[in-house]
């Protein structure tokens, strides 16, 4: 009786030894994070019901009027639906052009594979404000594009491209693209190649292939893919600022913009509003993706 209770007795202290040796190594990270991160955001939340007066700038209270406020004012709501429109723009350029190379990429059998995957990597070394600082070099009206096409002869006047809702998505789809295809690249690579031969075998296209077998397989990376670079589309702030200009908002440079007036309770009210929104609608996602991946 003792001899066969011994291997399941040694199995569940393994078990447990396992367990304390993963709460140790998660429980500082965790404390850092909850410290850090949801601390402030808790103490946010609570300016968030507060009321801004001018002189004392902040007055403690429990009010909705700055969340009436936000939903009530056009300004505001348009400023929202701006935002939500860069980010799914953005988001679905990045997927169209980052599923090709992602692919490419994983599929290559070139002794150079390392360099392809570093130069996506590299443009992650180079500040967003600086990556926007060359995009203002090219999309200027005296930049180099207006420059090229003008003494081409395409063009007599300079185009209008710098301040634009084109320009500020051209520059967030560069700060995007190199997540998507890294995240992509490294779940396709996960897909057994003799899936796709077996495919082809039994007579499907190409594009049938990709449509039947290596679109849901690689689902989950699409969605996470998805995820990343919609929220990065949605809290991006440097290039709205740099390439939209002052008349271009979107929610990041808003509630930025209210700190600096030093109306706390209504950046944070706004900055929640920015985070719900943004939660919601990947959460969203995620839930009917899941459903399709059940299916």
């Amino acid at each position: 009786m003792s001899q066969a209770g011994h291997p399941a007795h040694t199995q569940t202290e393994e078990s447990n030894t396992s367990l304390l040796s993963a709460s140790t190594l998660i429980g500082p990270a965790t404390v850092f994070v909850a410290a850090g991160l949801l601390l402030p955001l808790a103490i946010l939340f609570r300016y968030s019901f507060n009321r801004f007066e001018p002189r004392r700038m902040m007055v403690d209270a429990f009010s909705l009027e700055n969340y009436v406020k936000f939903f009530a004012d056009p300004y505001y709501t348009a400023v929202l639906a701006t935002t939500l429109r860069v980010a799914a723009t953005c988001t679905i350029a990045c997927l169209l052009l980052g599923l090709p190379l992602a692919y490419v990429l994983a599929r290559t059998q070139s002794r150079f594979k390392n360099v392809l995957i570093m130069l996506v990597v590299l443009p992650l070394f180079v500040g967003n404000a600086v990556r926007a600082a060359g995009w203002m070099t090219l999309f200027g009206s005296k930049g180099f594009l207006n420059v090229t096409l003008a003494q081409l002869g395409v063009i007599t006047e300079p185009l209008e491209i710098m301040y634009t809702e084109g320009a500020v998505i051209a520059g967030i789809i560069a700060v995007n693209l190199p997540y998507m295809v890294l995240t992509l690249q490294s779940v396709i690579e996960g897909i057994n190649r003799n899936v796709e031969e077996a495919a082809f075998s039994l007579g499907a296209g190409p594009l049938t292939m990709f449509r039947r077998v290596l679109l849901p397989l690689a689902l989950p990376g699409l969605l996470a893919g998805t995820i990343l670079t919609f929220i990065l589309g949605m809290n991006a702030y440097a290039t709205p600022v740099l390439l939209g200009g002052p008349k271009f908002k979107m929610m990041g440079p808003l509630v930025y913009g209210q700190f600096q007036l030093n109306n706390w309770p209504f950046g944070a009210s706004a900055a929640f509003v920015l985070m719900s929104a943004t939660l919601v609608l990947t959460a969203t996602a995620n839930i009917l993706i899941q459903r399709r991946l059940r299916r």
